[in-house]
């Protein structure tokens, strides 16, 4: 209750009124004028009169106190065990705060962001947003409701922004044990079928079982080893890099019965695999236009190493000139294809024919057999093909997916994708194929040949094989029935996309990932899952995901081009992902390798000790008798609070009010005020009669 003025003249008239009024009064009190104090205070209750007095008193209510509970839903907590003992502390916790009406419970569910590929439990940036709004003083504690692995807590000297008491309550158990594995050190890159080596560890948090644990590695969905680690020691490990492109190296530990979560049971290295440069042996069977079509492609690419032989003069050749006189280099026959045929990526032969002497009928065998092992031959073919000098006059016609008629189509023709060619890796989408007739220029013949096997995806004139491709084996082996592609590199009626088909052919050949027929990829774009269906058949159907926990969904593919069918799905779930569509899987890791989230699973009161010690808090586990939750009483106190109680949850109460309005009372209003003035003023009329 306080007294203020509602003036009925401005203030500075009457101050001014107040001065010359009290001037007035003490000259006349100076000079003994009868009356000068009745006068005098009659003055000046005219001037209090208008300066307005009036008595307010202001009508508040108590604030109430703000307790935010955090609630932690983070991955370390989604086990069944912990997931329950969370929800039942939680009601057991609003009804001990609803006891008290002036306490409002703030609850806060902090979840790992949907947008996190590394997710971490972040409770103390969801205590900052749930209390943005509230003044420091309304605060009276905050209580925290997780397993103890949080991930974003202050330093100790820290500001929180609030002076309350930090409570923990933890879930789990004491002396958990959970065992995991992770990786210490391993390659980013590396070298196609070098060795490698990485360093993996097996960790047990909590109290150990002792002993050593079993191990399985798996590359690319493909068990390669099985090995004994020791737990907290470094492992090394080494293997190779099968294929080009990405790899996926998981590494697995047997489950122990009674830990916490086998979730962080498996780790993964991506490893991408980089091919050293490919040694490709290119036989020119005599020179022609498009000899060197090939071979300035081939030199362009600084990855391929360059063996080129033309054969200019061969040994049944007779011309009567002296050997001192040549310049030519003898052909090394057995060199290339008995001792060092194994070290060639790839072998083209380029118009080649089987001449008298030049290769012995037995290295054609070794060839065949260089294919069935894993090896890879292209044969480009022109004229010589359907003569009686044929390759495919030889061994070597067991890997020919194709096999000639003896005759040659003489007739111009635009180059055309087959119906498997339009969904095949290697010729889909070349520049110039999406017209009838295709942007290109034409070609002017080409070999006939019997029905092949393999795929045919590019057709000549009549429809005949142009281009076929084809496994044998291991190995794989790919015909061009045409000698003119030389036209395209000279630009002929505009040329043609002869870079982009040789280089796709050679490395389909050296079965580059991206160009398999038959394919199914995933990749990740943070938890974005991006899976890619590849086929030259029909419709695949949709693929089926395999999430870390073990749940499985299907996701529809669509077509986004001939042969080619895509999805994308955000994943809740971080950790390795399996996904299959027919006989076909492939393994992709959604989110952060080491996620800080999987690094710890077992429960602790360790990490909020320091704080709920500073601020007289109290952590405590809940875990009570026969699985059930024991949450402790809450006690309220006005004031800082001093002291810690270690039973019960301490609530410091606001003193915090708000305002709801003011009661005024004008003390010179009505009969009261003017009481007082005709008092003040008959006393003056009185003093003057005397």
């Amino acid at each position: 209750m306080n007294i203020g003025f509602a003036p009925f003249l401005p203030w500075p008239v009457l101050s001014a009124l107040a001065v010359l009024t009290l001037a007035i009064a003490a000259l006349a009190i100076y000079r003994r004028l009868r009356g000068s104090w009745i006068r005098a205070l009659a003055a000046f209750a005219l001037l209090a009169a208008l300066a307005n007095p009036v008595l307010m008193q202001e009508d508040r209510d108590q604030l109430t106190t703000i307790v935010p509970v955090v609630v932690d839903r983070s991955l370390s907590q989604d086990t069944p065990e912990r997931a329950k003992m969370t929800d039942d502390a939680l009601a057991m916790l609003k009804d001990r705060l609803a006891q008290f009406p002036r306490i409002e419970p703030r609850i806060v569910e902090a979840r790992d962001p949907a947008e996190s590929d590394s997710p971490s439990t972040r409770l103390f940036a969801a205590l900052s947003s749930a209390i943005a709004d509230v003044p420091p003083a309304r605060i009276g504690g905050a209580i925290f409701l997780t397993d103890g692995q949080i991930h974003d807590i202050p330093g100790v000297n820290q500001q929180l922004g609030f002076d309350a008491p930090i409570h923990g309550l933890i879930t789990g158990k004491p002396n958990e044990f959970d065992r995991r594995i992770e990786i210490v050190r391993a390659p980013r890159f590396g070298i196609v079928n070098d060795e490698q080596q990485l360093v993996l560890r097996v960790v047990d948090d909590g109290k150990s079982p002792g002993g050593t644990a079993a191990v399985t590695a798996k590359m690319n969905g493909d068990e390669i080893a099985t090995l004994q680690a020791t737990p907290g020691q470094d492992t090394p490990f080494s293997f190779k890099v099968p294929r080009a492109g990405n790899n996926v190296l998981e590494f697995s530990v047997a489950e122990v019965p009674g830990e916490v979560t086998p979730i962080n049971n498996r780790t993964v290295q991506l490893i991408e695999g980089i091919r050293q440069n490919m040694r490709v042996l290119l036989v020119s069977g005599e020179p022609h236009a498009g000899e060197r079509a090939w071979r300035n492609l081939l030199k362009s690419d600084a990855s391929v190493d360059l063996v080129h032989f033309t054969i200019l003069r061969p040994p049944d050749k007779q011309d009567g000139t002296p050997i001192n006189e040549l310049s030519l280099i003898a052909f090394p026959t057995r060199e290339l294809f008995v001792d060092k045929i194994s070290s060639f990526d790839l072998i083209i032969f380029d118009r080649y024919q089987d001449r008298q002497n030049v290769l012995p009928t037995i290295y054609y065998d070794y060839m065949a057999q260089y294919v069935e092992n894993g090896g890879a031959l292209l044969v480009a073919a022109g004229p010589e093909h359907a003569a009686g000098n044929s390759i495919a006059l030889t061994p070597l016609a067991s890997v020919l997916p194709a096999e000639p008629t003896g005759q040659m189509i003489e007739k111009p023709f635009y180059p055309r994708l087959s119906e498997q060619g339009r969904k095949h890796p290697v010729t889909r989408g070349l520049d110039g194929s999406d017209t009838e007739p295709p942007h290109w220029g034409r070609w002017f013949r080409s070999v006939d040949v019997e029905k092949p096997q393999g795929q045919t995806v590019m057709v000549g004139a009549d429809n005949s094989p142009l281009l076929v491709l084809n496994r044998v084996g291991q190995g794989r082996v790919a015909m061009l029935l045409s000698d003119e592609g030389w036209l395209w590199a000279r630009g002929f009626e505009g040329g043609g996309p002869h870079v982009s088909l040789y280089r796709r052919i050679a490395h389909w050949l050296l079965k580059e990932p991206a160009l398999e027929e038959e394919a199914l990829t995933a990749n990740a774009a943070g938890r974005t899952l991006e899976v890619t269906r590849q086929t030259v058949g029909d419709d695949p159907g949709p693929a089926t995901i395999k999430s870390p926990s073990g749940k499985t969904q299907t996701l529809q593919l669509k077509r986004t081009q001939p042969g080619l069918y895509q999805a994308e799905k955000h994943m809740d779930e971080i950790g390795l992902y399996q996904i299959a569509n027919g006989s076909l899987s492939t393994l992709v890791h959604i989110g952060a390798i080491d996620a800080p989230e999987f690094k710890a699973m077992i429960s602790t009161t360790e990490t909020l000790k320091p704080l709920a010690q500073k601020t007289k808090g109290l952590v405590t586990r809940i875990a009570g008798a026969n699985g059930g939750v024991t949450v402790p009483q809450v006690l309220p106190v006005r004031g800082a609070v001093r002291v810690a109680d270690g039973q019960r949850l301490t609530i410091r109460m606001t003193d915090e009010t708000v305002l709801k309005g003011i009661n005024s009372l004008p003390l010179f209003a009505g009969f009261a005020g003017l009481a007082a003035l005709l008092f003040a003023f008959s006393a003056t009329w009185w003093r003057e009669g005397r």
